[in-house]
């Protein structure tokens, strides 16, 4: 069957993780596993951040967005996959697999964009503590979150956009568990040399300017920092950005690693697992990461535990 401007609707095979017919079971145990723990542990911090008063500041808001992301941008991809080790279906659909693509790519960027903001937010707590309030209110809060929306939004439909121009044959194999970008472009029969100087040139803006904010503001956090006399001083402000610093260096080192190693750029499989990486453990790490390394988190943890009815556990 023959395919020309999308006039008859070609079907993709999802092969990766589905070789091995032994492994189908363990493997859907593990991502299983790992789905309900970011489920439970980013919603946790969605409803400690709603409930408790003492974390409806500008860090918590910001912090409470990026768990809701991370939801979301982990759903776009592991409950189809765990469907069809379910069914043992390879099959997506063209719609199904640009509608995919394209949530993948938004949350994907708005996860990115949202690290920038939280990175703005620690240098304005730290380099200009006073004004701090006053110019992070609500309102500028809450046009930073709508204004990296709106971004999201534009980039994840330029990449869809430029992916529906495309032809395609019908029952194309991605060596992958979701519909990659990259991968569903190298399948195409048309022309695809301008997807690549888009994918270009859209990825190094999208995500060279949040990267260059994030290396702004962290050197301006250290060398306000490195002007605190006390030790204690510099701990109690190192400690509150921590937990960002934290997450930011496991996202950038992830995809960074996925994208430009060398041995991922020449394997779809090792492509495949170092995505893992990025879409499934990382959102699920999040979560530890803020709670473990975080006072306030793990104070209203505790008195979430306290107000639940028969846990009666010591005050301190």
């Amino acid at each position: 069957m023959e395919l020309e401007n999308n006039t008859q609707i070609p079907k993709f095979l999802l092969l990766e993780f589905s070789e091995e017919p032994e492994q189908q079971p363990l493997i859907f145990v593990i991502f299983l596993s790992m789905y309900l723990i970011t489920l439970f542990g980013n919603l946790l911090i969605i409803l400690l951040v709603s409930s408790d008063s003492r974390l409806h500041t500008p860090m918590y808001f910001f912090l409470s967005n990026l768990s809701f992301v991370d939801i979301c941008f982990t759903s776009t991809t592991i409950p189809n996959m765990l469907w069809n080790i379910q069914t043992q279906s390879k099959v997506i659909t063209y719609e199904a697999c640009v509608t995919q693509m394209y949530f993948y790519i938004f949350f994907a960027g708005l996860d990115d964009i949202l690290l920038a903001v939280m990175a703005y937010d620690r240098y304005m707590a730290i380099c200009q503590p006073l004004q701090y309030m006053v110019i992070m209110s609500p309102r500028l809060c809450g046009l930073l979150i709508l204004l990296s929306w709106i971004m999201s939004i534009m980039y994840s439909l330029l990449h869809s956009s430029m992916v529906l121009r495309l032809s395609f044959s019908s029952n194309l194999e991605i060596h992958h568990f979701f519909c990659e970008l990259n991968q569903v472009i190298q399948l195409s029969c048309s022309d695809t040399f301008l997807n690549k100087i888009v994918i270009y040139f859209s990825t190094s803006l999208f995500g060279g300017c949040p990267f260059a904010g994030i290396i702004y503001s962290y050197s301006k956090i250290v060398s306000s920092i490195t002007g605190i006399s006390s030790v204690q001083g510099k701990y109690k402000a190192f400690s509150t950005c921590a937990s960002h610093l934290s997450v930011v260096s496991l996202f950038y080192c992830t995809v960074l690693g996925v994208y430009f190693s060398p041995a991922v750029a020449h394997s779809s499989h090792t492509s495949a697992t170092a995505s893992v990486m990025y879409t499934v453990v990382m959102p699920m790490l999040n979560p530890f990461i803020y709670s473990l390394r975080n006072k306030d988190i793990k104070r209203s943890l505790k008195r979430f535990y306290l107000e639940m009815p028969g846990i009666k556990l010591p005050v301190t």
